[in-house]
């Protein structure tokens, strides 16, 4: 295996040569050895398919060969993207795929919805929160796991699919045959007045896709309509996404003409700057964006140029630190090389960047999530930030390091009794999740608790922790008293995710969210 492993270290060094003509010519003509090099490739890739002890698929030796040349680039995000990569990239890109149109997860055993998506067969069908999918195709669902439903229910638009649903309340099962759509996954997550005359509009865990501009400003012109003279954007644990759309998010907030992005390559149109081109759309609108170590890529872009130009307060924790650009390239029907290209820097010149070390092996951010809770560590962006810059009202900020906001808000930490909790119920988080779902469908099915603002009360609480020590999680009465708080906010999401929905749940999720409090509060 030594012997292995010393020949592909021969590959990775060559593979590049094979890429295409223009590369073996370009190279030809700087060495004159490049050609050599390539036939030694040829003969390393056929001796080792040949002699090696071990057999070894020859298309295989070119994707290890593939995959080492990358890991040698020190590019993070150099990627060799395969089938089933190339098509869940297409689908974040895009927001679209062919099913159902629900969020599921495993409870229980059982795929349970967790809410079906606005405007989907699903939801036409009248699928509900809390639903139980306990057949497809006649087959029991009984010990799937996720990914087996997905594939399952997933597929062309137009095809047809049977599922029988056991519903809370309901004695028998329900039998459902729909057909298939396209599905559109909205970036736009929540989009809400939090109190009067300030809206919220969150794309936490999103990623920002082709359809994300419209999106936002449908759902802010909604909240305008309905009073809104500021705004809480919630950019937090964002992933980014496309370059362009994070470029056409800004462009709603900033005037005509204010740059958004700048970015730097050597690659042919790698370089460029990006401006506001259509003028803000809401010009009165105060705005406060929400960031942490989860705001990353395009994300960043937005922030940054609304932190430059002083569009917005940021309030939070510094960002992930990606300034870097990706280029997809097509390399056939269902392959695609995804690489870094560019750098990209903010309006004042800033680079959000953060250096990328190779530890143990393996390529990583240094510093890349802050950390969160009012106990951690100070910020650290700082010691890779040395340059100053300004914004356009003169506010010194700096860069180097992910973007730090104006208002640094820290999440509370668990107490020592919640932490104690946490960790015992985190030893068997499955039949923990599966016990407060269980408790959530029966407490729907009843149908007893019909105002969203209830409060979880002692026989709540003491109904789950008999049902958890049933499961096997035993925790002692001083551990639950100590983390009493913690446990009775898990069993209020809980329940009102599946008796009120989605939407309701998050606005009781931001009634405790600190750094939600601290933007209504500026």
């Amino acid at each position: 295996m030594k012997g292995q492993r010393g020949i592909l270290l021969v590959l990775v060094g060559v593979v590049s040569f094979l890429s295409g003509g223009w590369l073996l010519q370009r190279g030809a003509a700087r060495s004159g050895g490049v050609f050599g090099q390539a036939r030694v490739f040829d003969e390393v890739l056929a001796h080792i398919a040949e002699y090696a002890v071990d057999s070894v698929d020859q298309r295989e030796l070119y994707n290890m060969a593939i995959d080492g040349l990358l890991d040698q680039l020190n590019d993070p995000y150099a990627n060799f993207l395969r089938d089933e990569d190339f098509a869940e990239l297409t689908e974040r890109t895009t927001g679209q795929y062919g099913g159902l149109g629900m969020q599921i997860d495993v409870r229980d055993g059982w795929i349970t919805v967790i809410a079906p998506i606005a405007g989907t067969p699903a939801e036409e069908a009248g699928i509900d929160s809390g639903d139980r999918i306990v057949e497809v195709e006649g087959k029991s669902t009984y010990g799937w796991r996720n990914e087996k439903a997905v594939e399952e229910l997933r597929g062309e638009p137009g095809s047809k699919v049977r599922i029988s649903i056991a519903r809370p309340g309901v004695p028998d099962p329900i039998a459902f045959t729909l057909t298939r759509a396209t599905i559109h996954v909205t970036s736009v997550r929540t989009a809400t007045l939090l109190e009067p005359g300030i809206g919220y509009v969150s794309l936490q865990y999103a990623t920002i896709n082709q359809t994300v501009t419209d999106e936002l400003v449908n759902a802010i012109s909604a909240l305008e309509a309905d009073g809104a003279k500021a705004l809480v954007f919630d950019l937090r644990n964002n992933p980014g996404g496309l370059l362009e759309q994070g470029v056409g998010l800004a462009d709603v907030f900033l005037d005509r003409g204010d740059v958004i992005v700048a970015t730097k390559g050597r690659a042919p149109g790698g370089t460029d700057t990006y401006k506001a081109s259509r003028g803000q759309r809401w010009p009165d609108l105060r705005i406060v964006v929400l960031v942490n170590g989860g705001t990353a890529s395009a994300a960043e872009i937005i922030s940054g140029a609304m932190q430059d130009h002083d569009r917005a307060l940021l309030i939070g924790t510094p960002t992930f630190g990606k300034g870097l650009v990706q280029t997809v390239f097509r390399l056939g029907r269902r392959q695609a090389l995804q690489l870094t290209t560019g750098h990209w820097y903010t309006p004042s010149g800033r680079t959000i960047q953060r250096p990328v070390r190779r530890v143990n092996g393996r390529l990583r951010i240094v510093g890349a999530v802050e950390e969160e809770f009012e106990d951690a560590p100070g910020d650290s962006a700082a010691v890779d930030s040395s340059d100053v810059f300004y914004t356009d009202a003169g506010r010194p900020v700096v860069g180097g390091g992910g973007i730090r906001p104006d208002i640094t808000v820290r999440l509370d930490t668990l107490s020592d009794g919640e932490q104690r909790l946490s960790r015992a119920l985190a030893a068997k988080i499955q039949a923990y999740r599966d016990v407060l779902t269980s408790y959530a469908l029966e407490v729907k099915g009843e149908g007893t608790i019909t105002d969203p603002n209830f409060r979880v009360t002692n026989r709540m609480r003491s109904e789950v922790v008999n049902r958890l020590r049933e499961r096997g999680i035993d925790v002692s009465d001083e551990v639950i008293a100590g983390g009493r708080e913690f446990l009775e906010r898990q069993i209020g999401l809980e329940v009102t995710r599946f008796v009120f929905g989605r939407e309701v749940e998050a606005q009781r999720r931001i009634g405790d969210d600190k750094q939600v409090q601290q933007a209504l509060e500026a």
